[in-house]
């Protein structure tokens, strides 16, 4: 038997199998700068904040086929931001406050500078909402991906007391639902758009069809920090209203919300305008211009309203069989 330690005849390295170890080395050097929390040799370190009855929350997600059309039209940056709200705008649903971010990059051949635009935007989005970057994983697996291609997935911790942990035990009937605007069409339905793309019946328009995902956590940390009372927030992601208001309420109780209410964002206008999505498709599909939405008691409806600048009082919460009911 050889000695495994001795190089074989053919000399296949792991560049000959399209890992570039070289690409990696000044990828983790390029970033290294953007990390913000304590690092250790393999793993990232958070203090614990100061709370009295801390729970840790955590959750994770990614940006879908968004990816695809983000490397067709030659924008990925936005993709950094996508990744982190999809993340942390679930997070600020409990109540919690983002502590930290870790964020995964497959590729199948690793571009650097490719790869440096993302985490730099990670790390910017993470920053705006105060949340450290605690590192990551980049992993280059040719064969697995093609060359060009890649994926990305984020994970976000949080913490909130227990006593304000958010959620359905706290809505009650005649709450109000307050939605806030969304910035486009976010980070879902991108399979349905980039077919609409493909067929001709949207514009290749990386302004219109592109916009990263709003993040939400100033907005709710805005309401927690002015005392106003907050009974349920629902981010409104894949799966629409009609599948995400309806979380954050109990059984007994349904969610209302008046169509006429607010404003569609150009980019979702532009996907009904195209009429080659049945209208229902639509509302199980994309946000329908609300990214985010808080359900509050009447009392606390003005000053919710005041603080946020594009929040429109959309609907209310009364009894009835499950789901959404949209008039």
């Amino acid at each position: 038997m050889s000695d495994p330690r001795t190089p074989t005849a053919a000399g296949t390295s792991y560049r000959d199998a399209g890992v570039d170890l070289d690409a990696a080395r000044r990828h983790t050097e390029g970033i290294a700068r953007l990390v913000t929390g304590g690092v250790t040799g393999f793993a990232g370190v958070y203090p614990l904040p100061p709370m009295r009855d801390p729970l840790l929350v955590g959750c994770t997600d990614g940006v879908g086929t968004k990816v695809l059309l983000a490397q067709e039209l030659g924008r990925v940056a936005g993709l950094g931001q996508d990744l982190v709200a999809m993340c942390v705008n679930d997070l600020v649903c409990t109540g919690a406050r983002p502590l930290f971010f870790l964020d995964y990059l497959a590729v199948g051949r690793l571009d650097p500078e490719e790869a440096g635009v993302l985490v730099g935007a990670i790390a910017e989005a993470c920053a705006a909402c105060s949340c450290a970057l605690l590192g990551g994983e980049t992993a280059e697996m040719p064969g697995l991906y093609a060359p060009g291609h890649f994926d990305l997935a984020g994970f976000a911790v949080g913490a909130v007391e227990r006593d304000a942990l958010l959620g359905p035990h706290r809505v009650e009937a005649g709450d109000v639902i307050v939605g806030i605007g969304s910035s486009g069409l976010h980070s879902n339905g991108y399979s349905l758009v980039r077919r609409l793309v493909a067929d001709g019946h949207l514009a290749r328009d990386p302004d219109l069809l592109l916009a990263p995902t709003r993040l939400y956590t100033a907005d709710v940390a805005r309401l927690q920090d002015s005392g106003v009372a907050l009974h349920g927030v629902a981010h409104i992601t894949g799966g629409g209203l009609p599948e995400n208001l309806p979380r954050a309420i109990p059984e007994g109780l349904r969610p209302v919300v008046d169509r006429a209410a607010w404003p569609l964002p150009p980019a979702v206008a532009a996907v009904v305008d195209t009429g080659q999505v049945d209208p229902d498709e639509c509302w199980s599909t994309f946000n329908m211009g609300l990214g985010m939405c808080l359900v509050v008691p009447q009392e606390a409806v003005a000053a919710a309203s005041s603080l946020i600048e594009d929040a429109h009082v959309v609907g209310w919460v009364e009894q009835g069989p499950p789901g959404l009911r949209i008039v």
